[in-house]
């Protein structure tokens, strides 16, 4: 029997994330959850970016995604620069807590080097599986 836990409350409260959301979140030692943006429609993934509590509350009150910098410790939403902006259509947390999946429509280019997705071009030499019937 698999459990379906329903988030009831809202997404904020008082400026913050519903306590309900973040007690599922089982952040990274910097206090971060990984979150995979896909495409509406294609399932195409787009790009992973990294969310705070804070850039989950704004992205789920704001239908843009906001995610957390690493590199520059600072919010940054998606398209403010480059126009190429991410709508949010629907965000889901994994079984474990611990990754978000973003599913958007995205506008323009998903990866800062001007390609649809973070992924073009970039495949790793692999040893493909075949399934043995």
């Amino acid at each position: 029997m698999s459990q379906n836990p329903a988030f009831a409350a809202p997404a904020s409260v008082d400026g913050k994330l519903s306590a309900q959301i973040s007690d599922a979140l089982k952040k990274d030692d910097a206090g971060l959850v990984a979150a995979v943006i896909q495409q509406h429609g294609t399932g195409e993934v787009l790009m992973l970016g990294w969310m705070d509590e804070e850039a989950l509350r704004r992205t789920l009150t704001t239908g843009r995604v906001t995610f957390w910098s690493r590199s520059r410790q600072e919010y940054w939403r998606k398209g403010d620069t480059s126009g190429h902006s991410q709508l949010v259509r629907s965000v889901a947390l994994d079984c474990d807590g611990d990754a978000l999946l973003v599913v958007v429509d995205q506008i323009g280019a998903a990866c800062h080097t001007g390609t649809r997705t973070c992924f073009d071009g970039r495949e790793l030499p692999a040893v493909v599986g075949r399934r043995v019937s």
